[in-house]
């Protein structure tokens, strides 16, 4: 859909009585849960649903990766249910690749990054960035024929959260940030550079450029950790060098997303390590990125 388009759409919601609007929109987001056949998840200020690959069995070295460290796909939705935004990512094997990226372009989405987030991981998997805009029911039918040339899981009532078993009060208190936990990953998503996407209204900061710091407790005292810092280019190599002097690998410096000003980049990082050492080193790069 054109962006003058969009925007008349979204103007024209305005004329119905707010109440009416309210029941109308509640009801168009419970049928895009029902169309992507995922619930929504926790987010601030837009509808997210989330796509773990827990049909996947990922290692880097050692370490197995849990599906909320480094393999849950997203799509994220701002606006009205008439008149929506989504974004996201999803995460594919490579005999995936090439229905996905066909299967988004052929229904209408923008396609904005194709790469890796980790490096050395068995099976190896990539990251499609994707965005769109329309009317919520409309995207996420077409999200929906998308993800069924993959083997993605998705049920609306997903596995009980196993018992949280890693310390969200060190994990939260060190970097500074409240943030969220299931099992044993905990993760933060600061907001670290506002933008706003050129040809559209102004986006949610936190839909396609927040900061993402996962952490997953493992066994003999370790920890994992993984994610993304959104930065501006002045960041770039306070940040590297914060990384590499705390002993984590950047894995990837690579963009997201296509016409956003400022311009963001998005370096990608891994480490191993106890808990507390890997939290000091996340918190010298928050601290560079800002």
């Amino acid at each position: 859909m054109p962006v003058s388009r969009w925007l008349l759409c979204a103007a024209a919601t305005l004329a119905i009585p707010q109440g009416l609007r309210g029941q109308a929109a509640a009801a168009s987001w419970d049928s895009v849960s029902r169309i992507l056949q995922v619930p929504p998840a926790p987010a601030a200020g837009y509808r997210r649903f989330n796509f773990p690959r827990r049909d996947l069995t990922v290692r880097v070295g050692d370490v197995p990766v849990h599906p909320g460290l480094a393999l849950t796909g997203w799509a994220g939705f701002a606006g009205e249910p008439a008149a929506a935004m989504v974004m996201g990512d999803l995460i594919v094997l490579p005999a995936e690749l090439d229905p996905v990226v066909a299967g988004l372009l052929a229904r209408g989405f923008d396609v904005s990054a194709i790469h890796n987030h980790l490096a050395g991981e068995q099976p190896a998997i990539l990251y499609v960035h994707f965005g769109g805009q329309g009317p919520a029911t409309l995207l996420a039918r077409r999200l929906d024929s998308v993800l069924l040339s993959t083997a993605v899981p998705r049920s609306l009532t997903p596995p009980a959260p196993p018992p949280l078993g890693i310390d969200t009060a060190l994990v939260f208190g060190t970097l500074g940030v409240r943030g969220r936990a299931t099992g044993p990953v905990a993760g933060v998503s600061p907001v670290l550079v506002p933008v706003v996407m050129i040809g559209s209204d102004s986006v949610l900061r936190t839909l396609g450029a927040a900061t993402v710091i996962n952490l997953q407790q493992l066994d003999g005292g370790r920890a994992a950790t993984s994610g993304d810092f959104a930065i501006t280019a002045d960041k770039v190599q306070p940040l590297l060098r914060a990384l590499v002097g705390a002993h984590i690998t950047p894995t990837a410096i690579h963009s997201h997303l296509v016409g956003e000003r400022p311009t963001v980049t998005f370096i990608h990082f891994w480490g191993v390590g106890p808990l507390p050492d890997l939290l000091r080193g996340l918190r010298a790069a928050l601290d560079a990125a800002r």
